[in-house]
């Protein structure tokens, strides 16, 4: 079974509104909302290829409730804890401004609700898969996913995270079978700008040499960098299309590559669903559908 870790969730309140003014009312010309946070855009883009999976984390208040009423429709199968206080937060995202939003903070997560979690986790067993994506609230300790990865180690689980900076580095040394980085977060690690996908290889290889076995880079413009653990390195420019809305892309990678892994456990094939996901969803309103995923694949192949 593959599970999802969304420590954060939130419901995306996206917007788009004609001529924008500071310091004026403005009014939306069109609105959407749907359930956010990394694994849980994981776990629809899994759900939309037909690949059966678990979302775990938190939900909190009135927010919450709809974060899961929102969820379930979508088909995954929910397992979130939750909270007694607070509310899951609410995300704003500006359509027209792409990358423009105000993130809320989400609810405070008390230790008890963490080690309720680990006992949820602690049910995983040898040919799971889990997938940890994305921030974490300030109220969690800031080796939450290193704590994860250190309970479960010896379960010949594989492990995938999508986090940046000391969240990514600090699970290393338990050897995530993927890890998913994109170019700027790359060259935040290493102090350097990194533009070219060939100028990608090196660094992504310092990172299996600090312990992971997967590097999958994702470039936006510039197409996706896979360093595989056989040796084998696939680079791709990314492919045509009309960008409508980048949020998700990321994640639609990840939830790609892991279907395309558990399909023919072939690289090559896992990397070209990954990039034909992550660029399907930028080409979708939505989170990419299954036929929108193998139109982009069927192109590459």
């Amino acid at each position: 079974m593959i599970y999802t870790v969304t420590f954060n969730p939130s419901l995306d309140y996206i917007v788009s509104i004609k001529d924008f003014q500071l310091w004026k009312t403005n009014r939306t010309c069109a609105e959407q909302m749907l359930p956010g946070g990394k694994g849980i855009n994981v776990s629809t883009v899994l759900q939309n290829l037909g690949i059966e999976n678990v979302a775990l984390g938190f939900t909190a208040g009135f927010t919450g409730d709809e974060l899961l009423r929102r969820m379930k429709t979508i088909g995954f199968h929910c397992d979130f804890i939750h909270l007694d206080n607070g509310c899951s937060r609410i995300n704003i995202k500006m359509k027209d401004f792409d990358g423009t939003e105000i993130n809320g903070m989400g609810p405070v997560i008390e230790p008890s609700a963490i080690d309720r979690l680990m006992e949820k986790l602690d049910q995983l067993k040898a040919g799971d898969t889990l997938i940890l994506a994305g921030s974490i609230p300030e109220s969690m300790p800031d080796s939450i996913y290193r704590d994860i990865l250190a309970a479960l180690s010896r379960r010949n689980i594989l492990f995938v995270v999508d986090a940046t900076k000391n969240l990514l580095l600090n699970v290393l040394e338990y050897h995530p079978f993927l890890i998913k980085p994109n170019n700027h977060e790359l060259g935040e690690i290493f102090d350097v700008t990194l533009t070219a996908r060939e100028d990608v290889v090196p660094y992504a290889k310092k990172l299996q040499e600090m312990g992971a076995r997967n590097v999958l880079v994702s470039m936006a413009g510039q197409g996706a960098v896979l360093v595989a653990e056989n040796g084998e390195v696939h680079m791709r420019p990314a492919p045509e299309g009309k960008l409508v809305n980048a949020v998700g892309a990321g994640d639609s990678m990840v939830a790609g590559f892991v279907a395309g892994w558990a399909q023919k456990q072939d690289y090559l094939h896992a990397f070209l669903m990954g990039v034909s996901a992550g660029s399907a969803s930028t080409f979708s309103d939505l989170l990419a559908s299954k036929e929108e995923i193998y139109r982009i694949y069927d192109s590459l192949t």
